[in-house]
């Protein structure tokens, strides 16, 4: 079906922008054109209201409009949006300083996006390789099967999915790919990659997999990855772009796993929509220099003063206790409707406002099946694969919008039912 076709075949219908055709067509976008927001609910250009249950897919931490964005935005864009890192920023040194005394880190470089804070631990890692491994000439970094890590060739090249790898080859050399949450394949891929001048100089892991269908790390997979690192002097990187600043319930993913990463990145929640990316490391692995890597927009004051009245709103007003809260409650909703439709779903796992519902293997509805018709009810959710709806709100939801999110869900799956002619 045509882009056209899809639009005017939907019940919510609206003009297609005359500019649309000059847009790249690189998203397959649902037929809703967003007009404005207020805390977890959006509106489209018709008017139609929302339950925002996706986030900007993770993004928005603090939902739509929320008053400490407003106020920062504003006070910033009346001072300065944007100057050089030729000169020292104060709100990206305020930043990095709140960073380093909230995390495991010393030290944080900043740019845009995930996929920019992935790239720069992977030139990290390379650097730490070729200086301080002094013998390894060709330093490889062991990646999870399933994983994402962004869409730069580098990145779409640790990503261990060969979906999002087709058609641009040749992939970037010097990455290798093991099953997630299995130690032994780890043991195995290090002893079989070692080989003269390459072995493996880093691990890069998600602590929860998010486009891998929402699939948390186990502890003890994770405390064995570290004695691997430790024994072997690998260093360990953490992918917290979709489940870092607060989404899982602890400020980092890592701390859901008691085990603490040598680098790790963050972007999506960071400035609650505001593109920013970061890279923080620990002190012995921070090898770059002047030259090495650099951003122009990277760590501007604009985006890093929203995300300081990011961290600092999760911080005032004790929101971790509102995502331990709410993903509580979310999953024993969630695991009702698994109760009350047992050929439908298998399970819901997560961490605290980042859950899948998962819908059985051999079942005819797909996850896209049901967050079209959610949509026509009027929630928003998200895909984790076919078969995986993801669940991402923003971080100040309340028990009233998660409780009717879980009612919009249940009218959407039994009216999906009733149009497929299938039962629960």
């Amino acid at each position: 079906m045509s882009l056209e076709a899809l639009y005017t075949s939907h019940p919510v219908k609206f003009e297609i922008d005359k500019f649309d055709q000059y847009v790249m067509n690189t998203y397959g976008r649902f037929p809703i054109a967003i007009d404005h927001g207020k805390g977890c609910n959006l509106w489209d250009t018709n008017g139609k209201q929302y339950l925002d249950f996706v986030a900007g897919i993770a993004t928005c931490t603090l939902g739509h409009a929320h008053p400490s964005l407003i106020k920062s935005a504003t006070q910033q864009i009346n001072k300065l949006h944007h100057v050089s890192n030729l000169y020292y920023i104060p709100e990206q040194g305020e930043l990095a300083k709140w960073l380093v005394e909230n995390s495991c880190g010393d030290s944080v470089f900043f740019c845009n996006s995930g996929a920019e804070a992935n790239e720069a631990a992977i030139k990290l890692v390379r650097k730490y390789a070729h200086t301080i491994m002094e013998f390894l000439e060709k330093p490889i970094i062991l990646t999870a099967k399933e994983s994402f890590h962004g869409r730069t060739l580098a990145t779409v090249t640790a990503t261990g999915q060969p979906k999002y790898q087709t058609h641009f080859e040749p992939l970037v050399p010097g990455f290798a790919y093991v099953p997630y949450n299995d130690l032994k394949a780890v043991e195995d891929a290090i002893t079989n990659l070692d080989e003269g001048n390459s072995r493996v100089a880093a691990i890069m892991l998600e602590p929860l997999q998010g486009e891998g269908g929402v699939r948390p790390g186990e502890g003890e997979y994770f405390r064995g990855i570290r004695k691997i690192c430790d024994d072997n002097d690998i260093l360990l990187i953490f992918d917290e772009v979709q489940v870092g600043v607060g989404r899982t319930g602890t400020l980092w993913g890592y701390e859901q796993l008691g085990v603490e990463p040598d680098i790790f990145t963050s972007a999506k929640g960071l400035a609650g929509g505001i593109p920013i990316g970061a890279m923080i490391c620990k002190k012995f692995c921070d090898v770059f220099e002047p030259g090495n890597h650099a951003s122009t927009f990277g760590g501007n004051p604009f985006a890093t003063a929203m995300a300081s009245a990011v961290l600092n709103t999760i911080e005032q007003d004790n929101l971790l206790e509102n995502v331990k809260s709410r993903g509580q409650q979310l999953r024993g909703l969630l695991q009702s409707l698994i109760d009350k439709y047992p050929k439908l779903f298998s399970e819901v796992r997560g961490w605290g406002l980042i859950n899948g519902l998962e819908i059985k293997a051999d079942h005819r509805l797909t996850s896209l099946d049901i967050i079209k018709i959610a949509m026509e009810e009027g929630l928003l959710i998200a895909p984790a694969g076919t078969k995986v709806i993801r669940f991402v709100p923003p971080l100040i939801v309340s028990e009233g919008e998660i409780s009717q999110a879980v009612l919009l869900l249940e009218r959407a799956i039994e009216s999906c039912l009733k149009s497929k002619g299938l039962d629960n």
